[in-house]
This record gives structure tokens, sequence and C-alpha cells, in this order.
């Protein structure tokens, strides 16, 4: 297992490095957020990173619309992750705990989930209605 879990940590690492990266704004804040567009990228998302820097993240954008869940298996930060729908507008937001596979749910269907430190859409007064741009393909 010990050598397993550092291969684990350059695979994941190997990951983030491949993954496209863009600009959000959330009012004026920027985001820096990693994009997981395919199965296997929204699989893995932040699992075992062990840290995150501050105004960093990740974008999961969903092939449809729908009542999508995300899960902290093998994730090691704390996050919360904000449903976002089809316009950019956050639908709802979650805190999560690390290493837990409870299900946390968009509120109603959503083609989009940005996760960030836990807190950060707190912090910065986000909420339902919020809006985030630069999602790519919304004006």
């Amino acid at each position: 297992m010990r050598l397993l879990f550092p291969l684990l940590l350059t695979a994941s690492s190997a990951l983030a490095q491949q993954m496209p990266v863009v600009q959000l704004n959330a009012g004026m804040h920027l985001i820096r957020a990693e994009v997981a567009a395919d199965y296997a990228t929204r699989m893995t998302g932040l699992m075992h990173r062990a840290s995150m820097p501050s105004n960093a993240g990740m974008l999961f954008i969903f092939d449809e619309a729908t009542t999508h869940c995300m899960w902290m298996k093998n994730t090691l930060l704390p996050l919360s992750v904000a449903f976002i729908d089809e316009r950019g507008a956050i639908i709802n937001v979650e805190d999560m705990a690390p290493q837990t596979e409870d299900s946390h749910c968009a509120s109603r269907p959503a083609r989009y989930a940005l996760e960030m430190n836990r807190g950060w859409f707190a912090a910065r007064g986000l909420k339902p209605g919020s809006r985030i741009s630069g999602i790519p393909g919304i004006k």
C-alpha cells in the first residue's frame, strides 16, 4: 500500500496538469477553475489532493441539466459545491465533509457544479441567484 499511495498521488497530479483551466468570475471575485467535462475527469474530481489555492476550484460540466449529486469519497479537502443552471446562476450551495459518501444534490436541474474550498461561497456572500460568468458555452 505504501507504494500505491504515492503512485495515486502522482497519477492525480498528472491528471490535474492535463485538465483545461478557465477563468470564472463571481462578481468581482476571480476563480481559476480546472474543467472536468467528461466522465473520467468528473469521477476523479478533486480526489487525493492535499491542498488547493484559495481562489482555485473545479468546474464540472455535465452532459445535461438534471438533479446531479456530488460526494467526497477519497477527497481529502473540505469543499463547498455550487450547483449552477444553464444561465450561470447558482441554484444552491452545499458544504461537504472530506472522505464521506454522503450525497449533496442540486435542488433542481443543474448543468454545472463548481467546487471550491469549504466556505468560499459564503465568505463572499454568494448564494442562490448569484451569477458565475466565464463558464464555457454561456454568454
